[in-house]
């Protein structure tokens, strides 16, 4: 084997920030919520992820990545561009990657895929199945969602994104560009090059729903990823999800280790909704309806998490997925009242009452 074969790949950005220190808490926090590893030297901060490596020169205003492959680097690229295009967002950064596959056009996390089958899980609960080509990077990172991006009515043919020069993807033009919805992998063949999305038929104005009710085999739709905040591994979790949480809970319970324990808690609209869950762990479920109070209402599901004991030894994590007003309720239990932090919670915001788009439309 050659030296080349088994070179690291590299590539740094220069940062024309000159309040960068004053980002880098917030930007160091992002970043190990994502299990990075952060060490400081000097005027550098280092990240070691489980993919690759990152620093910040605070000196020079400089950030580098570097990985052994070609995902890992995008990846990272990723992560880094970001964290920096929102925590630095009034000094507008402009990020030119330079290095290693630096001029690229391909997106490493996008593919094209193809539906292949479709059926109905529950009344509301549409399981979709699609096939693409070289799924092995969903399988990384820790990352339990895509962002799936649809045609429409008025964009019956869109124009899929490219890579920028920052790292970050450059959409086309919006009469050409598909909208995006982020959605759960809820299971994955890297071999049969099979991914299957489940999708919450619902009314209202809802891209993906509207998509997966006439969905059908030979349909087109891309998608990119893996995106979301890793699930850490602990001993015991609490979790709690509607229906549209309930696809990651399933496969956080079809997943984690079979001698984890937990209480885990689903609010679904009627006793219609339950499905099947091959729970290996010892995780116990409780399925709560709200039988005929409109989704969004209830906080029951709040409530029943709220009053959970936490275990005093042992590794714990806790997980939640609902409408935004169950979640602010959830986090600041955890954070404010429980005193945890993001290595010891996730509690997500999936839909909004009466506003489109979030994480699954």
């Amino acid at each position: 084997m050659n030296e080349a074969s088994v070179r690291e790949l590299a590539c740094e950005a220069r940062l024309n920030l000159r309040r960068l220190p004053d980002y880098m808490d917030s930007i160091s926090d992002r970043l190990r919520s994502f299990e990075a590893d952060a060490s400081h030297q000097g005027q550098r901060i280092d990240f070691r992820f489980a993919f690759g490596g990152a620093s910040f020169d605070m000196e020079r205003l400089v950030m580098r990545a570097n990985a052994a492959d070609r995902d890992g680097l995008a990846r990272i690229k990723d992560l880094l561009a970001t964290a920096v295009q929102v925590y630095a967002k009034e000094e507008n950064p402009e990020i030119v990657w330079t290095g290693d596959l630096s001029g690229e056009t391909s997106l490493a996390q996008f593919r094209e895929m193809v539906v292949t089958d479709v059926r109905d899980l529950t009344p509301n609960m549409r399981r979709i199945r699609l096939t693409g080509e070289n799924l092995s990077r969903f399988a990384k990172f820790g990352g339990m969602h895509i962002r799936m991006l649809f045609p429409t009515r008025d964009v019956p043919d869109p124009l899929w994104p490219v890579l920028g020069g920052n790292g970050l993807p450059v959409w086309p033009t919006d009469d050409r560009r598909p909208v995006a919805r982020v959605y759960t992998i809820r299971a994955l063949d890297v071999e049969k090059g099979i991914i299957d999305v489940d999708f919450l038929i619902h009314p209202g104005e809802s891209v993906g729903s509207a998509w997966a009710m006439q969905a059908a085999p030979s349909m087109k739709v891309g998608i990119m990823g893996p995106v979301g905040r890793p699930v850490r591994q602990a001993e015991w979790y609490v979790m709690g999800a509607d229906e549209t949480g309930l696809p990651a809970l399933a496969r956080l319970l079809e997943t984690l280790p079979a001698g984890t324990k937990g209480v885990a808690f689903v609010e679904i609209a009627n006793d219609g909704e339950r499905q099947v869950i091959n729970n290996g762990t010892g995780i116990e479920v409780h399925w709560l309806t709200r039988d005929g109070v409109a989704a969004g209402e209830d906080r029951l599901l709040a409530e029943a998490v709220r009053s959970v004991a936490w275990p005093q030894d042992g590794s714990a994590f806790g997980w939640f997925a609902a409408e935004a007003a169950a979640a602010k309720i959830v986090r600041e239990c955890w954070r404010d009242t429980l005193g945890l932090g993001r290595d010891q919670t996730l509690a997500a915001a999936y839909w909004r009452r009466g506003s489109a788009g979030l994480m699954v439309g």
